[in-house]
């Protein structure tokens, strides 16, 4: 291999580094888990006033909420899956 082609891999593999780091930054934010919670208690308003649901704006703030615990335990359960994952090999 040319010295070139190993220069031109290793900023391949840089640009690629910097753009997997933006997604992991962008998948573990605050601005991220806000804007989803927001969707999710607008879409259930939506769909519960499709149903005819009474108090849809209380009601909607339910599974609002579980997403929003959900996104507190799965970093806890992320972690040890990594854990087990690397202990294993």
């Amino acid at each position: 291999m040319k010295q070139e082609e190993i220069i031109q891999e290793i900023q391949a593999l840089k640009t690629r580094n910097k753009k997997v780091e933006a997604e992991k930054a962008w998948e573990t934010s605050w601005q991220r888990k806000s804007l989803v919670i927001l969707i999710t208690y607008i879409f259930m308003i939506f769909f519960m006033n499709l149903i005819w649901v009474e108090w849809m704006y209380l009601n909607a703030m339910i599974p609002t909420l579980w997403f929003y615990l959900s996104t507190l335990s799965v970093g806890f359960l992320k972690k040890r899956y990594i854990e087990n994952i690397t202990t294993k090999k």
